[in-house]
C-alpha cells in the first residue's frame, strides 16, 4: 500500500514542531539559550504551511498539488532546529554558513517547483523570481533573526559581518536552484507550443 502523497510533508513538519516544543521547554540548555525559541514555536509551524495553504486557496491552474515542493520548501526549518538540536550550530564552526547556502537552495527549489517558474517567459523571469525572492527571503530572515534575538543577545558587535555573509550564501544558494530547476526540465515546452530546444511538437495521429 502506497503512503499518501503528503506524507513527507506530515513528518517533516511533526518532526519540526516537537523539537520546537523541546527547545521552547528547555531552553536553559546551552544549545537553545538565547535564541527565540518561544516565538520560532509560533512563527516556524506558519511560515512551513503557509506556502500549501496559500496554493489551496489561490491556484486555478489545475495541477495536481505540488507536494515535493512543499516538502522542499518546509525542509529548511526542519534542518534549522535539528542543527539546534545537535548543538552543530556551536560544535562546528561551518555550520551557520553551510546552512545558509543549503537552506536557501532548499527554499527557492521548493517555491520554484510550486509556482512552476521553468514555464516563465522570457527566460530572464525566471531568474527575477528565483534569484531575486531568494535574495529579498534572505534580507527578511536576517531581519527577523536581528529582531528575535541578535539585538539583544551576545552576537550584535559581529551581526553586521555575519548577515553580509548569511545575504550573499544565501543568494548563491537560490542562484544554484535555478540552474537545477532548469536543467530538470530541459524539453518543457513554452506557451507558444515549441519546446526548449526550438522544435514543434509532433502532430498526434489519429
Amino acid at each position: 500500500m502506497r503512503a499518501p502523497r503528503w506524507t513527507a510533508v506530515a513528518v517533516v513538519l511533526a518532526a519540526t514542531v516537537v523539537q520546537l516544543l523541546v527547545a521552547t521547554f528547555a531552553r536553559d540548555l546551552p544549545q537553545f539559550a538565547g535564541k527565540g525559541f518561544t516565538a520560532r514555536l509560533v512563527f516556524y509551524p506558519l511560515m512551513m504551511l503557509v506556502v500549501p495553504l496559500l496554493w489551496r486557496v489561490l491556484d486555478r491552474s489545475g495541477r495536481r498539488a505540488p507536494w515535493a515542493g512543499f516538502t522542499l520548501v518546509m525542509l529548511p526549518f526542519l534542518v534549522d532546529v535539528s542543527g539546534n538540536t545537535l548543538d552543530l550550530y556551536d560544535s562546528l564552526v561551518w555550520w551557520d554558513d553551510a546552512l545558509h547556502f543549503l537552506n536557501w537552495f532548499l527554499l527557492t527549489l521548493g517555491l520554484g517547483l510550486v509556482l512552476d517558474v521553468v514555464a516563465l517567459r522570457p527566460r530572464w523571469a525566471r531568474a527575477v523570481a528565483v534569484v531575486g525572492g531568494g535574495a529579498l527571503l534572505a534580507l527578511l530572515w536576517e531581519i527577523g533573526e536581528w529582531w528575535t534575538f541578535i539585538r539583544h543577545g551576545t552576537e550584535l558587535a559581529t551581526a553586521y559581518e555575519d548577515t553580509l555573509g548569511d545575504m550573499t550564501l544565501g543568494t548563491t544558494g537560490s542562484t544554484v536552484a535555478l540552474l537545477v530547476l532548469v536543467g530538470l526540465s530541459p524539453g518543457r515546452s513554452g506557451p507558444s507550443g515549441r519546446s526548449r530546444r526550438g522544435t514543434r511538437p509532433a502532430a498526434v495521429r489519429g
